[in-house]
């Protein structure tokens, strides 16, 4: 009897040993604690531009399941923001290799059209902050491929409707200065549906688009217009190369204005010596066009361009005004608004130093208020902004 409960408690004590050798403990056990979970609130927080905690979650959802295809599709995304902003070339290479294996393994690893899905969109994203030789092409390819997925939108964690694909290639287009494509492009997610996760962002995306568009109507815009019209702020420098390499500055000037000699930048200011945008500063000091002037630096007790900052719209209109001035030769325009009592613009006082720009620009449609009434004459000018105006003024230019 003994014997017999010996072998059965023995057999018994081999089942569970093997029992605990082939049974896989889940390292994840919480109602939040998902690889489902911590994907999503890892895009969340690619979407806050935090892409630190994005990785957080992404590792944390690859822990709970080393196998989960979206998670090493977060990864990729945030590998390529660090590429986008990375110049060390080695450093660039690195993290490229990286963004390859990680989208590699969300393939491998996806089985459903929903998880391809989401591989697709991570590949243009990852190509276009990355953009290596041939990217836009490459997102195109993975843009199709989505396209033909039959895919369950209530399936999609993130981006839950399959018109994120179509808005993720209107941002492809528009980094790749395609602007055509990239107008019509956000104009296909709007038609998508009525309202949806991306149709905000479709909008902005497609009224910044046709700003550009319309900017560039009437211009042959080179590279440099083209690179600076999708700024959302134009810093000195990108106007300094607007207004020489899209206005035509320099031969509107010399055409216009008799000059017994030919004029010369009275010194190069220290911190445009090396700056690519040099001989088109050099070109407007020459004409000495107000308002892109060097200024006075207190730190360095000396004159520096400061290519770096932003242009505000009420200085852009003071840019213009002299312009303007100088190849009209109507020296009254610069006076024309000295000594009114109101100002149409509840932001810009009568008193302001840049009221007349506003007026003279404004009522020549050179520039334009916002439907509220508004200048908005402290705000960065942006890139179709600027293209705008300066399209405006060469029409004017072309009246008198």
């Amino acid at each position: 009897m003994k014997k017999t409960t010996y072998l059965t408690l023995l057999a018994v004590s081999g089942v569970l040993a093997l029992s605990g050798c082939t049974t896989k403990v889940a390292k994840c056990t919480g109602d939040t604690d998902t690889p489902q979970h911590h994907y999503l609130m890892g895009m969340k927080a690619l979407e806050e531009g935090k892409p630190a905690v994005a990785q957080e979650k992404f590792d944390r959802a690859l822990y709970c399941n080393e196998e989960y295809p979206n998670a090493y599709d977060g990864l990729a995304i945030v590998g390529g923001e660090k590429v986008k902003v990375q110049t060390d070339a080695a450093f660039r290479a690195t993290e490229i290799e990286r963004v390859g294996e990680s989208l590699a393994k969300g393939r491998k690893f996806a089985d459903k059209p929903d998880e391809y899905f989401d591989y697709h969109v991570a590949a243009i994203r990852t190509q276009t902050a990355m953009k290596p030789k041939g990217w836009l092409a490459e997102a195109e390819d993975a843009y199709r491929d989505a396209r033909t997925l039959k895919v369950d939108e209530r399936n999609l964690i993130y981006y839950l409707g399959t018109e994120a694909a179509t808005y993720f290639m209107g941002v492809a287009y528009l980094e790749g200065l395609d602007f055509i494509k990239a107008r019509d492009t956000f104009a296909e997610v709007l038609n998508a549906k009525r309202e949806g996760k991306w149709h905000e962002k479709a909008d902005k995306g497609w009224k910044k688009v046709d700003k550009i568009v319309r900017a560039m109507s009437g211009l042959t815009v080179g590279d440099v217009g083209k690179k600076i019209a999708v700024k959302d702020a134009v810093s000195r420098a990108d106007l300094a190369a607007l207004l020489i390499d899209e206005l035509k500055i320099d031969k509107l000037m010399a055409g216009r204005i008799p000059l017994s000699k030919s004029p010369q930048a009275e010194f190069t200011p220290a911190d445009m010596l090396n700056h690519p945008y040099r001989e088109e500063v050099l070109t407007l000091m020459k004409w000495k066009v107000r308002g892109m002037e060097p200024k006075s630096d207190d730190a360095t007790r000396a004159y520096l361009f400061k290519p770096g900052d932003f242009v505000s719209r009420g200085e852009l209109a003071f840019i213009l005004e002299d312009i303007l001035i100088k190849l009209t030769g109507d020296e009254k325009l610069a006076t024309a608004y000295f000594g009114q009592d109101k100002s149409p613009f509840p932001d810009v006082k009568t008193t302001s130093a840049q009221y007349n720009a506003v007026m003279n620009m404004t009522t020549r449609s050179i520039m334009e208020s916002e439907l509220s009434g508004e200048f908005r004459i402290n705000d960065a000018v942006d890139g179709a902004e600027a293209l705008l105006a300066m399209r405006m003024l060469k029409q004017k230019i072309n009246i008198y």
